[in-house]
């Protein structure tokens, strides 16, 4: 009698527990930030047509699915999770990409049947990514404020408004001053004019 209760409480665990030897799984995965990850979920024969599944939460009863297999070798993929089984070599492969760090957590690969599924816990940590090596130039343009028609920009070829006015100040102020100026040094430099009449010279002496 003892020996039949020590062979039947294992397997009562079993049954009762979801993960069992049925399937297997590595106890963790870690991968990087914006990287990607893959678990490889191991199964006993027996199973290759069942549908296999991934799951997120560590509440074993209310954990999220994110991907399923449909009882074929055909691969899955929903989002960023991917999930394919390889009924030969008894195992079905999950791959996490383009992992963000809130993709931590507690999930589970398992194996849907009637009554309670079959399933393994697997702990996956995201690590942050390692700041890109490479640098990329930026050129920032700042375009001027216009108001407004503008016809032209001084720094463009164009003619300012402010230069136009110099130039007629220049025509109608400074052009009659130097005119002034110049006829100034010529009348002063004119040709002078001896006053009185010019002395007779002196006769020979004959």
């Amino acid at each position: 009698m003892g020996g039949r209760t020590t062979w039947l409480l294992p397997a009562l665990l079993l049954l009762l527990h979801p993960g069992s030897a049925a399937i297997t799984s590595p106890k963790a995965a870690r991968g990087l930030e914006r990287g990607s990850l893959t678990v490889q979920c191991q199964y006993s024969p027996g199973w290759e047509l069942y549908v296999k599944w991934w799951c997120r939460g560590a509440d074993w009863g209310c954990c999220k699915f994110f991907v399923k297999t449909t009882g074929s070798e055909q691969e899955v993929k929903k989002d960023h999770v991917s999930i394919k089984d390889n009924q030969k070599n008894r195992s079905f492969t999950v791959t996490m990409e383009k992992l963000r760090l809130n993709d931590a957590d507690t999930y589970w690969c398992g194996i849907e049947r009637i009554g309670t599924d079959l399933g393994v816990q697997i702990e996956v940590t995201v690590d942050p990514g390692a700041v890109p090596t490479t640098t990329s130039t930026t050129t920032t343009f700042t375009a001027p404020v216009t108001t407004g028609d503008t016809r032209g920009h001084p720094s463009n070829g164009g003619r300012s408004p402010l230069g136009s006015a110099h130039f007629l100040l220049l025509v109608f102020l400074k052009l009659p001053l130097l005119l002034g100026m110049l006829g100034a040094v010529l009348w002063v430099s004119r040709p002078q004019r001896s006053s009185g009449r010019r002395q007779s010279q002196p006769h020979e002496n004959q």
